[in-house]
């Protein structure tokens, strides 16, 4: 899948950073492989000696930079054309505001569930509500604080 220059954030031997292509919430960043693998065992010890201090580079400079109240870093997908990647979710407290006006989680707050006692939730939901209204949505969420644009240039200064 070819990235378009203006989305890259940061390159290395083996990686490259770029802002997601299909979400509205501002740094939101993916760390994929350079090279055609669908596992970590398929990646040479050089892009895995790379991985580490890649990933640790990425969330300190996102943290500085953005400040969200929480980051996720994952790595979902399975399909058989994308290399290995990894996502950088930034949960700033503007967006669980969001995620607890929803009326769909607002239940969560009051009753819990099995994984979410009270006035908790997990990662996992939200996930699931930052995909669907930052990249599912045909009207996302406004977003607060710096534009996408602004965050690439600004995150590209930090890694340089």
């Amino acid at each position: 899948m070819e990235i378009a220059p203006h989305f890259i954030v940061h390159e290395t031997e083996h990686w490259i950073i770029n802002h997601h292509l299909a979400s509205t919430l501002p740094g939101y960043l993916m760390l994929g492989a350079k090279t055609q693998a669908s596992s970590l065992a398929q990646l040479a010890p050089e892009a895995l000696a790379e991985l580490g201090p890649l990933l640790a580079r990425t969330q300190q400079i996102l943290e500085r930079q953005l400040r969200p109240k929480r980051l996720y870093i994952s790595r979902f997908g399975h399909e058989p054309d994308l290399p290995i990647h990894f996502h950088f979710i930034p949960v700033y407290p503007w967006v669980e505001a969001l995620f607890w006006s929803d009326a769909k989680y607002r239940l969560l707050e009051t009753f819990g569930s099995a994984h979410t006692p009270y006035s908790l939730t997990d990662g996992a939901e939200l996930t699931l509500f930052i995909w669907r209204e930052f990249g599912e949505s045909p009207t996302p969420p406004a977003a607060q604080g710096p534009s996408i644009e602004e965050v690439i240039g600004n995150l590209r200064i930090a890694f340089s």
